[in-house]
């Protein structure tokens, strides 16, 4: 009884979260490659890894706080972050404070680290902590991969070292540095619309490649790796906010090189002309993203002479988000781990449906949802849960009537009643017997036991879909 009680209670507190979802986000941006320091230089992480929380999950906990009497101090979330073999000295990271920007979300950077080459390592993880100003731990939570590079590649890049080169659809980071200055860096970022030259935050784009024979209003996009000539459209990933279509350039010793055809590498200089412009270029003058007109060279027609703000450097960049709410639950541990959901397998139908919830950070504490019904759920794996696919009658006899799909938001739960969502949706589809036009619940006969027996055994024979929302 007590089992069912709480089984009740925890299913109230989840219809409870689909009506109003409180969550909270957290954001980890940074460069997919990170190059080597050598002897006592320090080579920050450019652009350096940047964090936003967001989600109004942040000021319900606010208020919770509050209500205990902790006020504003105990609300504050601070945090340090370093690289993932750097041991549990705090002393060895860098320490984030958060500020809240116009939009609400609490931003903050590591502008201040580096791997050097005292560790030998090809690829390593970014390690972020973060707390309550009163002490509590929120939670661990770690970056993607980043591969290590000792310098930007010098030789042509062949399509065999597909590590460096950089595919159409992928993110990416510009930043521009005057005269080769660590100082005068402005990295191209988005605000309030507008295209900006920002020194403290940067915008990742998704980097597309574009039919060169078709118009501005239809641009087909294309599959494949960027090469120097191809024209390609910049879409801030935050936003939505585009430029126009943009010839990509080879930069060397401030020309654009016109003739270059090979695939763009990793921190390599380029630059962007303007499709049937001029020679008109993005460029950068202040905080401000302008068009510049390059010289042409007499001698060499293949070349055209830029100013300082039309060189850029290109670096493919990665986004990993956590999601999750404590508004309902009575949390005293840390979040973390924070599983994150890759992908779904189906295995199986009817009555035996099965799904393999496959990603990273699973753990044996976790039970899939289907919306407000628990699944039956086994741990295979930090990288795999499996669990059976609930009958739909689970979710109402109301539900045995609908003949159209339906669709359930899928959650996993940590046994203290811990919500983490996801971008996932399952959906029931049933087998339609009846013809188009047939009125089903028109008259409902005296023997409706038998009618509801029927529909009931035709979703027991459903077809399932599995899709994400983008």
């Amino acid at each position: 009884r007590s089992n069912l009680y709480q089984g009740s209670l925890l299913r109230d507190s989840v219809r409870r979260y689909l009506q109003l979802p409180a969550d909270q986000t957290v954001l980890i941006l940074h460069a997919k490659v990170a190059q080597k320091s050598y002897g006592n230089e320090k080579r920050f992480f450019c652009p350096p890894p940047c964090v936003y929380l967001s989600g109004p999950g942040w000021k319900l906990k606010q208020e919770q706080l509050k209500a205990r009497d902790l006020g504003e101090a105990g609300f504050r979330v601070w945090g340090y972050m370093g690289l993932d073999s750097m041991g549990s000295s705090l002393m060895e990271t860098q320490k984030l404070s958060f500020e809240e920007q116009p939009d609400a979300k609490g931003f903050s950077c590591a502008k201040a680290l580096y791997i050097s080459d005292t560790d030998k390592r090809k690829h390593f993880r970014l390690v972020l902590k973060l707390f309550f100003s009163n002490g509590q731990e929120i939670g661990t939570f770690h970056s993607k991969l980043i591969k290590v590079i000792s310098k930007p590649s010098q030789k042509k890049q062949s399509l065999k070292n597909t590590d460096l080169c950089i595919s159409s659809g992928s993110k990416v980071s510009l930043f521009n540095r005057l005269r080769s200055q660590t100082v005068s860096t402005r990295y191209l970022s988005v605000e309030g619309g507008a295209f900006i030259a920002s020194a403290r935050q940067w915008a990742a784009f998704t980097l597309h490649l574009a039919d060169e024979r078709c118009s501005r209003s239809e641009f087909p996009l294309r599959e494949g790796y960027i090469r120097y000539g191809s024209v390609v459209q910049l879409v801030c990933t935050a936003t939505g906010v585009t430029l126009p279509p943009l010839i990509i350039r080879k930069v060397m010793k401030q020309y654009a090189m016109l003739d270059v055809d090979e695939p763009i590498s990793q921190l390599h200089k380029c630059a962007f002309q303007f499709q049937g412009s001029d020679r008109m270029y993005l460029c950068l003058s202040t905080e401000k993203v302008i068009q510049f007109q390059a010289s042409p060279c007499p001698k060499e027609a293949n070349r055209e002479l830029l100013n300082d703000g039309s060189c850029w450097t290109i670096i493919s960049t990665e986004t990993v988000e956590y999601t999750f709410s404590e508004s309902l639950a009575c949390v005293r541990e840390p979040v973390s781990p924070v599983p994150l959901i890759a992908a779904l397998q189906l295995t199986g139908g009817g009555d035996v449906a099965m799904l393999e919830v496959q990603g990273e950070y699973f753990h044996a504490h976790l039970k899939v949802w289907f919306g407000d019904v628990e699944a039956e759920t086994m741990y295979r794996s930090p990288k795999s849960l499996v669990c059976v696919v609930p009958d739909v009658s689970a979710f109402g006899s109301d539900w045995r009537w609908l003949r159209y799909p339906i669709t359930v938001p899928l959650l996993l739960i940590r046994d203290d009643g811990l919500i983490y969502s996801s971008s996932f949706t399952f959906t029931y589809t049933p087998e339609q017997s009846c013809m188009p036009g047939q009125q089903v619940l028109s008259d409902v006969p005296q023997d409706s036991d038998k009618l509801l027996d029927s529909i009931h055994q035709e979703f027991t024979r459903t077809n399932f879909h599995l899709f994400m929302q983008t």
